[in-house]
């Protein structure tokens, strides 16, 4: 498929894991992409084999606004337009109330929330001239709670909502907004699960298809929701988490 021919698509968090798997699969479909992330050791090395006429690296830290406006700058002044901006940065923070620390919790709010919320101030313009979409990476703790992720289900519950206000503000202008809702994915960020036999047995109670999901399968969602397939669809929220959600309970593995 080529959905994303002669379109221009912002990644965040491009250089691992769902969102180096998402740059992946617009370049194969067409797309040019504006990869960041903070590490450009990291970004070189997962573009390193990447078509580089289509691709612009741009090592940044969009939880803070100045490199967020930066990224969007790049982005035009190197291909002329946005059609797409996926926010797939974030960090997951381990930890009750109780046991975050006031840095631990900035700094997860910085990473999940702040950086959606700015890069979206800053790309709409564009994508109103190009009635473009968002697409932002939520979790399943968009959808519910689960233990000791206290600050993490906070700020992914405040995507999905701030996913839904953008879609209500900007539809006017033929700008959709959606949220993609990972379940368990093998990446980084789940190392410590996916090494923990005990955790894992607690995890596939929860999970119909008793498996963790692959950056792949999640970047097909991501395009699908990008793509002019999904031009109907709006400020929805699309669980990518084999059955989990549909399950009488959340996460349980932290419990």
């Amino acid at each position: 498929m080529n959905r994303f021919t002669g379109k221009v698509i912002i990644v965040t968090g491009g250089g691992s894991g769902i969102g180096e798997a998402a740059v992946r699969r617009f370049l194969a479909e067409g797309a040019s992409v504006v990869i960041t992330g903070r590490n450009r050791d990291r970004l070189e090395k997962a573009a390193a084999d990447m078509a580089q006429d289509r691709i612009l690296l741009f090592p940044a830290d969009v939880s803070k606004r100045p490199d967020c406006d930066a990224v969007v700058s790049a982005a035009v002044e190197r291909f002329g337009r946005i059609d797409t901006l996926v926010n797939a940065a974030g960090m997951n923070l381990v930890g009750t109330v109780d046991d975050t620390s006031d840095d631990d919790w900035r700094a997860c709010m910085g990473a999940d929330v702040d950086s959606v919320f700015f890069l979206t101030r800053a790309a709409l313009p564009h994508l109103r001239k190009t009635k473009g979409s968002i697409v932002n990476v939520g979790s399943v703790s968009s959808l519910g709670g689960g233990w000791s992720h206290a600050g993490y289900n906070a700020a992914k519950a405040a995507v999905a909502n701030l996913t839904r206000s953008v879609a209500c503000d900007n539809g006017k202008y033929g700008v959709r907004a959606n949220t993609v809702c990972p379940g368990l994915t093998v990446t980084g960020m789940v190392d410590a699960i996916m090494e923990d036999e005990a955790l894992l047995e607690k995890a596939w109670e929860r999970i119909p298809l008793r498996r963790a999901g692959k950056p792949e399968e999640i970047a097909s969602a991501i395009a699908f929701l990008a793509s002019n397939e999904a031009q109907w669809i709006t400020g929805a929220t699309l669980a990518v988490d084999g059955g989990q959600t549909c399950t009488d309970g959340g996460p349980e593995w932290g419990k």
